[in-house]
Order: C-alpha cells, then structure tokens, then sequence
C-alpha cells in the first residue's frame, strides 16, 4: 500500500473535513460552491465531497482574497487553471500517441534503386522520380 499513489481528484472528503484542512467555516465553502469558486462533487443524496485538489484550491482562494484579489478575479483564475490542468492531460495524452507512432514507424525505412543501380535511403516524405523503384524494408524480429 505504500506504493499506491493517492488519487488528489477523487471526492472523499465531507464539507466538515475540507473546512478543517482548508482551515475554513463550513459555511464559507457553502458560499464558495454557490459562487462557482469551488465546485464539490455530490453524492445521489446531494451532500458535497472534495478532494484534495479543492481543499487546495479553498487555500489559494483564500491566500488570494487576504491579498486583495476580487471573488470575480479568483473565480476566472481557477477557470484558467482548470482548463490549463485540461490542456496538459490532454497534451500529455497526444504525446503518448505520438510516441506509440514514432514507435510504429521506427522500424520501416525505405530505400530506392538510383539511376546506377546503387541503393538510396530515401528520408520519410521524400518523393521519388517515376524511374526509381522504391522498396519498402521493415526488418524482422531475426535481425
């Protein structure tokens, strides 16, 4: 179990207890959620539940409102924060495909016959006169 990696989204937290750790009234996270600064999940009976990123984000509002920062100005940089944590899930999901990709595509290369009859590596993309033969190669797992 040491091994496991705590999961910072999954709403487990009862508003009492995210209070307590945000160092928070109750009553001020129920404000909070009506202004769309901190938005808990619910469960099918309707209480809230936070996780550990919204106990999170309760002390960045409230370190940004002891700093004079606007509830209106708080509440558009949470958005902007939510959807830069969007963009780089998504960011990261592209990468992985572009590595499976790069992967896929790392054993074939393709050669063409020159005018000479000698061998030419041809980078990928490159287009060929109509007079060469081009042969694609992709070795096998015995070479």
């Amino acid at each position: 179990m040491a091994n496991e990696q705590v999961d910072e989204e999954a709403p487990i937290l009862a508003i009492a207890v995210a209070a307590e750790l945000a160092g928070m009234h109750p009553q001020t996270l129920r404000q909070y959620d009506r202004l769309g600064l901190v938005v808990p999940a619910r469960t099918r009976g309707g209480s809230r539940r936070y996780s550990l990123r919204h106990v999170a984000q309760l002390r960045e509002v409230a370190q940004m409102s002891a700093d004079g920062v606007s509830l209106p100005a708080i509440s558009r940089i949470i958005e902007l924060e939510n959807q830069v944590r969007m963009l780089r899930r998504e960011v990261s999901g592209l990468q992985a495909r572009l590595r499976d990709e790069v992967a896929a595509r790392r054993g074939a290369r393709v050669f063409a016959a020159g005018a000479t009859g000698s061998v030419v590596t041809l980078r990928q993309g490159t287009r060929v006169r109509r007079a060469t033969d081009v042969v694609l190669w992709r070795p096998s797992s015995d070479d």
